[in-house]
């Protein structure tokens, strides 16, 4: 009997053991849950309620960093400038800029060039950066890319330049011919040889006034508000007529030619500027005796059928180190040879951003002393349209001269 008794003793002992230990390691599993593990230092957690959602709209890259200087939270864009790494801050001023806030609770801000990560070009990356204390723990950054930015302020600067320069010279030449014209009041031959130089002069102020207006127009218009089908043929007359004097003083046979009833949709003056300068500069840019060509053809292209407008002159071709540059406002190839030819540089840039603006493109082919091929692309009007006959053979180029026709091969290389 008091064998058993002791033996049920024993039990009962070791079952109120048992209990305790399984209350223990309860408590113990419940406040290790509770306790904030290194993971959930850096989660959304700690942030202050609602700064996440303010966060996650800015255009800004923002990263919050707190007391350790690691990365509570980082927006995408953060990550895509490569402001952080590996949970970090990786740009040393930054890093001292959010110390010195979390020392002093002043918010500071700083422009800073920054590397290019894994382009391997040298431009920097311009931002700005603004530090401001976020509670009593965190700091925020806040980082603008500025680099947009600042090219277009220095494309601003550049134009702003170039166009003094441009005005400048026509304007000084006025100038002084006006006082050779007063000084040689008694030679009557004198003046009126130095009243046609003016003349020639404020017909290149006239021209340069008229082209960047022109060039304004085209950047800040919408050309498709008001657009229309534009007959193809219709563009090309107009092209032929603007250019009709300068050819014929120098013998240039222009000759127009392709597939009939073509249509373009778009700003009919825009068009007929952008054509224009096209055959203006194979004009001007042509030795005597020589053919200009403008060629129109339809096109399949993934987006729809396009319109291709060759130009295509004899003349003294771009050499392959400006073929990048032609567009550009006021670059010329031969700034000599513009000046004689009262070229301002800015025609080419006219027909890039007209062809942009109508969802099309402009390119060129062109070699040395053999001549060039500007091909403006433009999308079809949606208007019915005829099709080439079925004979397949190609249409003739007719010379406006009654010379022999040009065929398709002759004009587009």
């Amino acid at each position: 009997m008091d064998v058993n008794a002791a033996v049920a003793a024993v039990a009962a002992i070791a079952g109120a053991c048992t209990g305790v230990i399984a209350m223990l390691a309860f408590r113990w599993s419940e406040r290790d849950q509770a306790r904030p593990t290194r993971t959930s230092l850096h989660t959304d957690a700690v942030l202050p309620p609602g700064v996440d959602t303010v966060l996650s709209v800015l255009r800004s890259s923002a990263v919050v960093l707190d007391e350790s200087d690691s990365v509570v939270k980082a927006s995408s864009a953060a990550y895509a400038l490569g402001l952080v790494r590996g949970g970090k801050l990786a740009v040393e001023p930054m890093l001292h800029m959010a110390r010195d806030t979390r020392r002093d609770g002043e918010i500071r801000q700083v422009e800073l060039d920054l590397p290019r990560r894994g382009t391997g070009r040298g431009e920097a990356l311009a931002v700005s950066a603004r530090v401001a204390p976020l509670g009593s723990r965190l700091v925020l950054l806040l980082v603008e890319d500025l680099t947009e930015a600042r090219r277009i302020e220095a494309v601003r600067r550049d134009f702003v330049a170039n166009v003094s320069h441009e005005l400048k010279t026509p304007v000084g030449a006025l100038s002084l011919l006006s006082e050779a014209v007063m000084d040689a009041s008694d030679d009557p031959e004198a003046v009126m040889r130095f009243a046609g130089r003016m003349q020639i002069e404020a017909t290149r102020l006239t021209n340069l006034v008229q082209e960047l207006i022109d060039l304004s127009r085209v950047q800040n218009d919408d050309p498709l508000e008001d657009a229309e089908p534009v007959r193809v043929d219709e563009l090309v007359a107009e092209a032929i007529d603007r250019s009709r004097q300068p050819a014929s003083s120098k013998q240039i046979t222009m000759a127009a030619g392709g597939t009939a009833d073509l249509r373009v949709w778009g700003h009919r003056g825009q068009l007929a500027a952008a054509l224009g300068n096209l055959v203006e500069n194979a004009v001007n840019y042509s030795p005597a005796h020589t053919r200009v060509g403008i060629a129109a053809r339809r096109v399949t292209a993934p987006g729809g059928d396009q319109i291709e407008i060759a130009v295509t002159d004899q003349g003294i071709g771009i050499p392959d180190k400006d073929k990048e540059r032609i567009f550009e406002r006021f670059y010329r190839v031969d700034p000599a040879r513009s000046r004689a030819t009262g070229g301002t540089g800015l025609g080419l840039a006219i027909v890039k951003h007209v062809a942009a603006s109508h969802g099309g493109e402009v390119t060129v082919w062109s070699t040395e002393g053999q001549g060039s091929t500007f091909t403006l692309r433009l999308p079809e009007a949606g208007a019915v349209r005829d099709r080439p006959s079925r004979s397949g053979h190609s249409p003739q180029y007719h010379s406006e001269n009654h010379q022999e026709p040009l065929t398709a091969p002759e004009v587009l290389p």
